[in-house]
């Protein structure tokens, strides 16, 4: 049985990486003014920050379009027998909601629909691992199985550089912007029943920096060996500092680096940084 392995594009994972692992994406759309943007595709995350800082309107995301699931799911069925379909968390899009209803319009091919209950890098790591053991021959069954394993232990933590794009995204609502602004405050958020909600909030950025290394801590520590990530949205030398720091304190880590593309950079805004990870 050959099996393929499709996600949406707020996995951020680079083209070239997609290549190698044969991995399929379906972007999602940012819409900037009157145009809108295929992401990973049309626009790039170092595309989308600069352009964000001159627009006139806060962008907007929407999901991949069934007709396009669709498309994508009877191209692959031409030379596939089933596909793992791994998308972001249903929480906050409908893309995973999407591929379930392409998924029943397709014939001649299976399709596992994924609820990663994640998005960015951690999710990535369902897609990487998936498509690791496609090219070894594994069952669909087995690698649904194998990846509702990795769920059990995959943790992701983000801290909002700026409120006002969780303000402007509807996530936070003026007054409370206004004041965690004048507060200085850097929520960190996570994902709970596949939605984003804070987790704590917290003055200034290095603390809230330091609480993200402390949550990571309690499983570095256990001395299980862990895949890690850190993900930033247009800060890259403040990224490579908290990978740096991480890796100088655990030697039972593996640390990646990865962005916020436009879609999710919208809800988050520039400067966002975050940690995800499970035991691999």
């Amino acid at each position: 049985m050959k099996v393929a392995v499709m996600t949406d594009s707020t996995a951020y994972i680079p083209s070239d990486i997609r290549q190698k692992w044969d991995i399929h994406m379906v972007p999602l759309n940012v819409v900037i003014g009157n145009e809108s943007y295929r992401e990973e595709v049309d626009i790039s995350s170092d595309d989308f920050y600069p352009m964000v800082k001159n627009a006139e309107d806060f962008p907007k995301t929407s999901q991949p379009s069934i007709g396009l699931i669709t498309e994508k799911l009877q191209q692959l069925s031409v030379t596939h027998d089933a596909v793992i379909a791994i998308h972001l968390s249903s929480g906050i899009s409908g893309a995973y909601q999407a591929s379930i209803t392409a998924g029943n319009m397709v014939d001649g091919i299976d399709v596992f629909p994924f609820d990663s209950e994640i998005s960015c890098y951690p999710q990535a790591f369902y897609v990487l691992e998936a498509a690791a053991m496609a090219q070894r021959g594994a069952s669909p069954a087995q690698i649904v199985e194998r990846l509702n394993e990795m769920k059990q232990s995959m943790r992701a933590y983000f801290m909002a550089d700026d409120l006002s794009h969780l303000q402007r995204g509807g996530r936070l609502n003026g007054a409370q912007a206004l004041v965690g602004s004048m507060l200085q405050i850097k929520p960190v958020l996570h994902f709970v029943d596949k939605k984003i909600v804070p987790f704590e909030k917290i003055r200034t950025r290095k603390k809230a920096l330091k609480r993200m290394v402390e949550l990571f801590e309690e499983d570095a520590e256990t001395g299980k060996q862990i895949k890690a990530v850190v993900i930033h949205a247009n800060r890259p030398t403040a990224a490579e500092e908290f990978k740096s720091e991480l890796e100088s304190r655990f030697d039972n880590i593996e640390v990646d680096l990865s962005y916020f593309g436009p879609v999710i950079g919208t809800h988050l805004g520039e400067g966002a940084l975050g940690l995800g990870w499970y035991f691999n």
